[in-house]
């Protein structure tokens, strides 16, 4: 059994103090500045969360061996996204009731939608010659989108992703459990199941709750490339986090059937899913640039125009492209651990700061930057991350039994 040391909990406690210091200074000093923040950094760790799911379920549904032995952290990851989506719940709650100057979503203004002033009883309000009053906040192309985008609606969506993100999770963590008790194919086969039928409701939840949380901040703008550009950012930063906690463990004395070849597949795939991103990251980008059309060009005119943001739009996908691909392109480096930790590390960063951007330029305009509440936010969530998927190991064994392709996986050569 996994025990967590010493030093891992005292790093998790200290940064959670951090966090939480940040979190009490930011509301008191800049509400509207802090329910940004703590929404990039929600997200950021609920799309880890989330990908650790979609990774166990894509493993059953592809019949892969390979994962078997490293399988228990996707499952103890699983633990921390209850957490992260009840968060979001709380912002997008407190978003649409407008609470604590939550005013992250522009279409969510009362009255935005109305063309005409109301009263109280929802009756236009009348001029003295008895024509209706032109509503002076009113958005012609908001009211358009008032079908999808309204606050009953979004809300009920949300706990529909939610919910179903973590039955899926529970059900796959328990199979595998019963799996380890009793053996036998029956609940392999469960597993199966289970799995495709997340994918189908993966595949579209993942997608809406990007436009809906994300894209929905920049109201007038949308994107056909947003619901794929997001899930390669939620799969190179879920890759990552599971190659470094492997990581972790091996150097711990843990998990003796994964090998190198293990780590090599793992290498892999974050190295392939920064091309992913960085392809979505470009496809988006230079189609729009190319057409120029002014309702489309105006998100990345927001983050090219304003110097807070400009330097990290473009060190973000520098870092998250430059750095895998320059380190990570020969065999031998994915066999490297201290390179594979460092560049599991920048990824981790630099999509951090993208996540920044696809939030802040929308939320605080000109006025957003990274600062004490930004950092020490994402370094409580870090910790808190830390503490819950460790603290989950424990309760389990780190080894798999009783898995059909197990003994493939420990046996795995490339």
């Amino acid at each position: 059994m996994f025990t967590i040391t010493k030093s891992a909990r005292n790093l998790s406690m200290a940064l959670m103090t951090v966090g939480l210091i940040s979190l009490i200074f930011g509301f008191a000093t800049d509400a509207h500045s802090s329910w940004p923040s703590l929404l990039f950094n929600n997200y950021f760790f609920l799309g880890i969360s989330v990908f650790a799911v979609f990774f166990i379920a894509l493993q059953y549904v592809s019949e892969a061996a390979w994962s078997i032995v490293l399988k228990r952290i996707p499952e103890a990851v699983i633990s921390f996204l209850p957490i992260s989506g009840l968060i979001m719940l709380i912002i997008m709650v407190s978003a649409a009731m407008h609470f604590g100057g939550n005013h992250i979503y522009h279409w969510m203004e009362d009255g935005i939608m109305k063309e005409f002033l109301l009263d109280d009883l929802g009756n236009s309000i009348l001029d003295d010659d008895g024509d209706e009053i032109p509503n002076p906040t009113y958005d012609k192309i908001i009211a358009g989108k008032e079908a999808f985008l309204n606050t009953t609606f979004f809300l009920a969506r949300s706990v529909f992703y939610i919910l179903g993100w973590i039955y899926f999770g529970r059900k796959l963590k328990q199979l595998s459990l019963a799996e380890d008790q009793h053996g036998g194919l029956s609940y392999y086969n469960k597993g199966v199941k289970t799995s495709a039928w997340f994918m189908v409701f993966f595949a579209v939840t993942s997608a809406v709750a990007s436009w809906d949380w994300i894209m929905s901040i920049d109201t007038h703008w949308f994107s056909t490339l947003f619901g794929w550009y997001v899930f390669s950012e939620w799969a190179v930063i879920g890759f990552a986090t599971i190659l470094l906690i492997t990581l972790y463990l091996k150097r711990l004395g843990y998990l003796s059937h994964v090998n190198d070849s293990h780590i090599h597949d793992l290498g892999k795939w974050v190295f392939a899913f920064s091309l992913v991103w960085t392809y979505m990251w470009f496809s988006q980008f230079m189609l729009i640039w190319y057409s120029n059309i002014p309702e489309e060009v105006t998100y990345f005119t927001a983050r090219l125009e304003v110097s807070n943001y400009r330097f990290l739009f473009w060190f973000s996908m520098i870092i998250n492209f430059i750095v895998p691909i320059v380190i990570l392109m020969s065999r031998d480096a994915k066999r490297h651990n201290g390179r594979l930790i460092f560049v599991c590390i920048i990824i981790l960063i630099g999509h951090w700061i993208n996540s920044y951007l696809l939030v802040a330029p929308g939320t605080l305009g000109h006025h957003g930057h990274i600062g004490f509440t930004e950092i020490g936010m994402g370094l409580g969530y870090f910790g808190l991350f830390i503490y819950v998927v460790l603290n989950s190991l424990t309760k389990v064994p780190l080894e798999v039994k009783n898995h059909p392709f197990l003994e493939e996986s420990k046996h795995l050569h490339t």
